[in-house]
């Protein structure tokens, strides 16, 4: 049995909700589901502030680990910090398991890993310093040097290359005023290139800290920068 179609001017017509509760495109087109706000779609309606302490244990090494929010010289392991530590330990047979989920603790905490931030990491977790100098400086999502408050990935990889992802890519470049990799006068932006953000579907993909931007065109890169400030 088929689904009746949406009448047009019905209470179920997207185009007929006030606009005010429209998709405003900070995401692109989202269908038939035109009228779900920015809330909505991102969930922050539903999870609230993520707790510092990583909530439950089955969650805490997955929290978001590049925000907005850092500082250079805060302590880390300390407070609810060192509870998330623990929460993140109780899930791996070892402590040399846990060293990626430490790493995302102490980068979301001072936005970047300093040799002297790995160190306290390895004395930590009673890892050898060069083991921990190893996997931090595979890895691509570690930032080993300061980034700006908000750090901007554009992807440019096969679907986003084909849809405009270098075009998109300059234009935040062009509108923050930096080059690729540097961070602006200001401290506010960094822009980088990356490959595969997993959105293949809804390119050009964008993201900025922990958030994602789907669907993003030239025109569109000074709207989500305005929001952002």
């Amino acid at each position: 049995m088929s689904a009746e179609p949406i009448r047009a001017g019905s209470e179920y017509d997207p185009t007929s909700w006030p606009e005010a509760v429209q998709n405003p495109g900070f995401v692109g087109d989202t269908g038939e589901f035109a009228g779900l706000t920015e809330a909505d779609v991102r969930g922050t309606a539903f999870i609230g502030r993520r707790p510092a302490d990583g909530g439950h244990a089955s969650v805490a090494g997955t929290l978001p680990y590049h925000t907005a929010t850092k500082d250079p010289q805060a302590p880390i392991f300390h407070g609810p910090y060192e509870d998330r530590l623990e929460k993140i330990l109780s899930r791996y047979p070892d402590r040399q398991a846990a060293l990626l989920p430490a790493l995302h603790l102490a980068h979301e905490i001072r936005g970047y890993l300093s040799p002297e931030t790995q160190d306290e990491v390895a004395e930590k977790l009673q890892l050898p310093p060069a083991y921990v100098r190893g996997v931090a400086t595979f890895y691509t999502m570690y930032n080993l040097a300061p980034v700006g408050k908000y750090l901007i990935q554009v992807c440019t990889n096969i679907s986003c290359n084909l849809c405009g992802g270098d075009a998109v890519l300059e234009a935040f470049l062009k509108h923050t005023g930096t080059e690729l990799g540097e961070t602006s006068a200001n401290g506010l932006w960094t822009v980088i290139e990356v490959e595969c953000l997993g959105a293949c579907g809804f390119p050009t993909a964008v993201q900025i800290n922990e958030f994602y931007y789907e669907n993003v065109r030239p025109e569109s890169v000074p709207d989500v920068l305005a929001r952002l400030t």
